[in-house]
């Protein structure tokens, strides 16, 4: 069984009661985790609480910054070992969890040696004043953490925060934690003091419900559904909170008739049955200049075709998904599409000898003549690419700008001029041209347009999201 982490030590649900955890590979229990309630929330901002007060708030930026560089050499030291937690949870094929954990490890490098870089500044004013602005922690900052990439969002949601001084409370996914909680133990070892990381674990109406309206906390990180980051917001605003919120996507491509297809192919293809489709990112539209239409389709076609779902150990093109509920959703709007008249162009396999029981679903290649289809408007988080064809470049531009999301987008073409036009005009936090997806880039900075959230993560505005600004203003006097 695994425990939670809290005030610096391995503890139950205050209630002892606890949640199974199914792997999505047989569908099968193979271990438990507390199933935290409200009570345990509070032990954890309390004792989050009196760390600020403690031996982490008194920490300068050097040292917590050298703490998560240790953190970062903590992790690369049991990257196996993480990567095989990773993988039994989420049904990841092992080459993407151990990614995901050098992503991880990133993180903890990136934003420790970033601690000690925040700087102030001094403001002109008046005679016979000094103004100073200088930057602060928030405080207690809670983070909701998803579970498709329990391991990555850890770091990209906790680094930050701790580079500048705030004490934090983590309530991953009951789908897949378990990668999470063997971090926060792994940072106790270098040496964060208790208090300054806990990890509660528990259900998010319960456990999240609790820990998103909790008058203690500073600051609410959360990636996930648009209907959840709803409640989230609303209960963040009773205590008058600040929330940075990823709410999903439903991001294209936009292929132009003198795009480089040796290129573009594989990397949509790629877009899409990566985490078995389960990103946030997930290039899961297709917008094809009419005249290359059905020549791109022929070779997305062939690419589909080979793709591959096994086990994590098979290390194919994708894993299962990773429970039941999402199973049945992605089945459901295959089937959807069907009923719609949609075409189904090509489909990939599911590999011999995969236990029963396991959540595995095909990569499916869909065209449709327009973008009224529920494919092309709803997030299905699953390997299904939908293809609509366009004439021209208003066109594309006015499709890719078609639904409630604004997260990502890419942009194909070698025409100078019409790259710079499209990646401006697509309503999204980030645009590629001529690429899709950066490994993780922890340095850019990343967040959604629209119904895909707000506020910055990654990159070095990340530092500045989970911080506030002090104006220190001094009247130094006349000397007559």
């Amino acid at each position: 069984m695994t425990q939670m982490i809290i005030n610096g030590e391995r503890v139950n649900a205050a209630d002892g009661r606890t949640l199974d955890v199914v792997s999505p590979t047989d569908g099968q229990v193979f271990t438990t985790i507390p199933r935290g309630q409200s009570a345990d929330i509070d032990n954890a901002v309390a004792s989050a609480r009196a760390a600020l007060s403690g031996d982490w708030g008194r920490k300068t930026a050097l040292d917590r910054g050298r703490l998560l560089v240790k953190l970062g050499e903590k992790v690369l030291e049991h990257h196996e070992e993480l990567a095989q937690i990773e993988s039994r949870d989420t049904g990841k094929p092992l080459s993407t969890s151990r990614a995901d954990i050098v992503a991880l490890a990133r993180y903890f490098e990136f934003y420790g040696g970033g601690a000690d870089k925040v700087h102030g500044q001094t403001i002109p004013y008046q005679t016979d004043y000094s103004v100073q602005l200088i930057r602060e922690p928030l405080g207690v900052t809670a983070h909701i953490i998803p579970w498709n990439y329990p391991a990555q969002m850890f770091g990209r949601s906790v680094a930050p925060a701790l580079a500048m001084g705030n004490a934090c409370v983590v309530k991953p996914a009951e789908d897949a934690c378990l990668s999470v909680v063997r971090v926060a133990e792994l940072a106790l070892e270098v040496g964060f003091p208790a208090g300054a990381l806990n990890v509660v674990t528990g259900l998010g109406e319960e456990a999240g419900a609790a820990l998103s309206r909790h008058s203690g906390i500073n600051f609410i990180t959360f990636t996930g559904s648009n209907e959840v980051g709803v409640l989230i917001q609303k209960a963040a605003a009773e205590n008058a909170v600040k929330c940075v919120l990823e709410l999903g996507g439903k991001s294209a491509h936009v292929v132009f008739d003198d795009a480089n297809l040796n290129v573009a192919v594989p990397a949509i293809v790629k877009g899409i049955v990566y985490n078995t489709g389960q990103t946030c990112t997930a290039g899961s539209r297709l917008l094809v200049q009419r005249s290359v239409y059905d020549k791109v389709m022929q070779q997305l076609a062939q690419a589909f075709s080979s793709t591959r779902a096994g086990t994590p150990e098979m290390d194919l093109t994708c894993g299962p998904v990773v429970n039941k509920a999402q199973f049945q959703r992605v089945k459901h709007y295959v089937e959807k599409g069907l009923s719609e008249g949609l075409t189904i162009i090509a489909e990939g396999t599911i590999a011999d000898g995969v236990p029963e029981g396991g959540y595995f679903v095909k990569p499916t290649l869909f065209s449709a003549p327009d973008h009224s289809s529920c494919l092309f408007q709803d997030e299905i988080f699953g390997p299904v690419l939908v293809a609509v064809p366009f004439d021209t470049e208003e066109e594309a531009i006015a499709l890719a700008n078609a639904t409630d999301y604004g997260l990502l987008g890419a942009v194909w073409t070698e025409n100078g001029g019409r790259q710079q036009r499209v990646a401006r005009g697509i309503q999204a936090g980030q645009v590629y041209i001529n690429g899709f997806g950066a490994g993780g880039g922890i340095e850019l900075p990343f967040g959604g347009v629209k119904k895909s959230g707000h506020g910055r993560e990654k990159g070095f505005i990340a530092l500045e999201e989970v911080s506030t600004t002090k104006t220190i203003i001094h009247y130094y006097g006349k000397t007559n």
